[in-house]
């Protein structure tokens, strides 16, 4: 199959997924907490509610999407679970039809990662297989920069922000249905059904933990970096719009990880990608109210973002060589774990010890887990008995 055939829709699926159904939440939360007169502790475990649903969708997709249904079942699924969430969210009256939303919309994103991983091993070039996932995970950017740009549309609409994604997500949905084969009687690639065991594999305990650290550092900027800047009384609606879509616009640069990771080594380039997440965080804390500092903030934690889900997946890969959904599947669970005890945490930090205080620990906890990534990286296999 051609690059640009499989990749394409694929870039689109991951925005919708990412950038409208999971993190768009932050950007609308203002508004969101306004009007459904949510406190911060409360809005950190809605928050928790998009990775809770990430966590069980992307191990039943990487149990399911590895037998003989292969991955366009999944693909379509995650597409109909956005949209569904969306659409629930952007009609939402309370709270509660708003966690409904926000567990559908989150299921989306567990669903399609693995079962892209799955699809480019399938039809996509081994040769090419590397670069397109690299480019199809930095669609999350892409989602994110239109997100923004709706936001800023659409000013304080936060519903009418959320039907519009639905409409795209159907969309998205649709060209997907018509790009995506079915699995064949002879495919290029078999997989056994899927299984998150981490025995017999060396090098899993190091990814596991530096994947959960990163979830917890990262998780406060994706659910109250809007919030924080919008408590400075500083910034229009179109300033907070414009910090999200720095955001987006440099996370696309993310996509040049695997390129990176080829030319210095997944080590190194995890190192840097861990140390420019938490400096993000920690600027972000220094002058909230300086628009300089916090445009700079979003760019690094764009950039990082991204790049480091790129690091993370090629590691990931490179531990469970011999199955690629399973490698692609567990650093993203694990980041999601990380996000749900962070999210959960940091709406407590701040309803206790306040923004400034909260986003200085998460900062140093990015710092942390630069300190925990790895000296070196071996292609690792499961042995045998404990597949």
């Amino acid at each position: 199959m051609k690059f640009s055939r499989l990749v394409l829709p694929g870039i689109t699926m991951i925005a919708v997924s990412y950038g409208f159904a999971r993190f768009s939440y932050g950007l609308l939360l203002p508004n969101i907490s306004q009007d459904l007169e949510m406190s911060s502790s409360m809005s950190g475990i809605i928050s928790s509610l998009f990775y809770i649903a990430y966590c069980f969708a992307i191990v039943y997709s990487t149990v399911v999407l590895t037998t003989d249904k292969g991955p366009r079942i999944m693909i379509l699924a995650a597409g109909a679970s956005a949209f569904i969430g969306l659409l629930i969210m952007g009609a939402s009256p309370n709270v509660w039809i708003l966690a409904l939303g926000v567990l559908f919309a989150g299921g989306s994103t567990g669903l399609v990662s693995p079962s892209y991983g799955a699809a480019i091993s399938l039809w996509m070039e081994e040769k090419k297989q590397g670069k397109a996932n690299t480019w199809i995970n930095a669609g999350t950017s892409i989602g994110l920069a239109l997100s923004g740009a709706g936001a800023l549309l659409f000013a304080s609409e936060w519903r009418l922000t959320y039907v519009i994604y639905a409409l795209i997500a159907l969309v998205v949905l649709i060209w997907n249905a018509k790009v995506i084969p079915q699995l064949g009687d002879r495919p290029r690639v078999t997989f056994e059904r899927g299984q998150f065991s981490f025995r017999g594999v060396e090098g899993a305990i190091p990814l596991i933990v530096c994947s959960t650290t990163l979830g917890i550092s990262t998780a406060t900027f994706w659910t109250f970096a809007i919030d924080f800047l919008a408590s400075t009384n500083a910034y229009s609606d179109s300033q907070l719009s414009l910090f999200w879509i720095i955001i987006g616009v440099f996370g696309i640069l993310g996509g040049f990880s695997g390129s990176l990771i080829q030319r210095f080594g997944l080590p190194l380039a995890y190192k840097w990608g861990s140390l420019i997440i938490g400096t993000a965080s920690l600027l972000l804390a220094w002058l909230p109210e300086q628009w300089v500092v916090s445009y700079l903030s979003a760019a690094l934690f764009g950039v990082s973002y991204i790049f480091i889900t790129g690091v993370l997946m090629v590691w990931g890969i490179r531990v469970f060589i011999s199955n690629a959904s399973l490698g692609i599947g567990t650093p993203f669970l694990l980041l999601a774990v990380g996000q749900v005890i962070g999210s959960i945490l940091a709406g407590m930090f701040i309803d206790l010890s306040g923004y400034t205080f909260t986003f200085a620990i998460y900062g140093f906890i990015g710092i942390v887990a630069m300190v925990l990534g790895p000296k070196e990286i071996k292609n690792s296999t499961l042995k045998k008995d404990d597949q």
